[in-house]
């Protein structure tokens, strides 16, 4: 079998063996998770005196080859060795049995530390390091954030060095306020960074990982476009809109500082269509929530690509959110847009704004609540039905609805409601007797039908 030589900013799905190429180093840190590498490696970066380090990709010890090169050429030659496993023991079998013999053979300390915040006995059987050292790295990576990371970093050097261990992890909120330059933060520092007190208040909503790891850049950038279109931005990290303490948190801000529009960037959705649409915690307020994609995949790809999302994003960032009544704004940010890290030997890979789809973001929600403080009478509301070919049979077709009625019923309730509804159909055949008096898609006689109106190209 032959070896892919990993090059910088690739990525492997495991089923090929993989050289990474890495020279041998002091400390050697294996993670899962993208934002965590990303984090270690901002942090060593901004250290006055950083451990020389090596970070790897568990996605690219994957193969038993590929585990098996890693630790002929590099992770043995270490003086400590840490891997983060997602999944445990089972998900990383051969890679942890062969790390711990040939690290434990080598007398090179071994760290196994779990992906998540659960203990794993198996994890802290196969390690070599102290318990305490085990507790303290482990925590450093749960708590997450550049600080955290940095720690981390300290304590690597001190087991290293048989020095004195820096102070404990600083714990990070399941869910608060954060503002770019800042980091964690409160709503009076985020007030007095607000141009206009007056203006409408902006929530943008986002998972806590994003501040755990290095992944903030297209919130900072999305904070940036808000402010420039006149709103009040005001970033809120949640664990999940499903956590107890998360929503506590959100009702608690939201009713300090009630929004004019949300953005949310939270995947999947909270209710389901089992459920009967229950509530959200975003629902409250009453106000328009549109979703801002993080896409998974690279930029690169999603140009290249005809269906624009890949099928996993379409369904967590698109399609589940729907059932939340969500208001799909479009991808803001793709991952994988990396850069090489020399010092660490490491493609470095985290979400990465795209400019143009920000700054649309931002009009857009502008817009909305633009919208929002006009009249009723004043606002202009579009009903779209479907017009399928080929046959007028189809026309407003919607499988087991009756579209017809449904738009006939919905144009009465907006004229209930004080909006500028003239001339509308009292019945359902009504409707659709106006719908065919201008062309269809049914091409017979299709001609002679000179109802309707017409747009331009430009207009259209």
């Amino acid at each position: 079998m032959h070896l892919l030589l990993a090059q910088p900013g690739s990525l492997t799905d495991g089923g090929e063996a993989v050289d990474l190429g890495q020279n041998p180093a002091d400390l050697i840190v294996v993670s899962a998770a993208d934002t965590e590498l990303a984090a270690l490696s901002a942090a060593r970066a901004e250290m006055t005196d950083p451990p020389r380090m090596r970070l790897a990709s568990l996605l690219h010890l994957s193969h038993p080859m590929s585990v098996d090169k890693y630790l002929d050429d590099t992770a043995s030659k270490a003086r400590l060795v840490v891997a983060r496993i997602l999944g445990g023991e089972s998900y990383w079998s051969y890679g942890l049995e062969q790390f711990a013999a040939r690290l434990g053979a080598a007398g090179v300390p071994f760290a196994a530390l779990p992906g998540d915040d659960r203990p794993d006995a198996a994890l802290t059987r196969a390690s070599t390091v102290s318990e305490d050292d085990h507790a303290f790295l482990w925590s450093c990576l749960v708590e997450g954030g550049l600080e955290n990371a940095t720690r981390f970093l300290q304590c690597c050097r001190a087991i290293m060095a048989g020095t004195e261990r820096p102070e404990p992890a600083r714990p990070l909120l399941r869910a608060g306020l954060y503002w770019p330059g800042v980091g964690v933060s409160d709503l009076e520092t985020i007030r007095s960074g607000w141009r206009d007190p007056n203006a409408p208040i902006a929530p943008i909503v986002f998972y806590r990982a994003l501040v755990q790891g290095a992944g903030l850049n297209p919130i900072n950038r999305l904070t940036r476009a808000l402010t420039g279109e006149g709103l009040n931005p005001l970033p809120i990290f949640v664990a999940s809109l499903k956590d107890p303490v998360s929503i506590a948190t959100l009702a608690r801000i939201l009713a300090k500082a009630p929004p004019g529009i949300f953005l949310n960037t939270t995947s999947f959705s909270v209710s389901s269509p089992q459920s009967g649409g229950r509530e959200t915690p975003l629902d409250a307020p009453g106000v328009p929530i549109l979703q801002c994609v993080l896409a998974s995949g690279t930029e690169e790809d999603w140009r290249k690509g005809f269906s624009g999302l890949s099928a996993r994003d379409i369904a967590m960032n698109v399609a589940l959110p729907e059932v939340d009544g969500r208001l799909l704004a479009r991808a803001i940010s793709f991952k994988g847009e990396a850069f090489f890290d020399e010092a660490t030997q490491c493609r470095i890979a985290t979400y990465r704004a795209e400019g143009t789809r920000i700054a649309f973001t931002a009009r857009l929600a502008a817009a909305w609540t633009r919208l929002a403080r006009k009249s009723p009478a004043g606002r202009k509301v579009a009903f779209v039905l479907a017009n399928y070919p080929n046959r007028d049979g189809r026309l407003a077709n919607g499988v087991g609805l009756d579209t017809p009625q449904s738009a006939v019923d919905a144009l009465a309730a907006l004229k209930g409601a004080g909006y500028a509804v003239r001339g509308a159909p009292e019945t359902s055949a009504d409707l659709m007797a106006a719908i065919q008096v201008g062309p269809t898609n049914r091409l017979a006689g299709r001609g002679a039908r000179t109802g309707g109106a017409r747009l331009s190209l430009e207009s259209y």
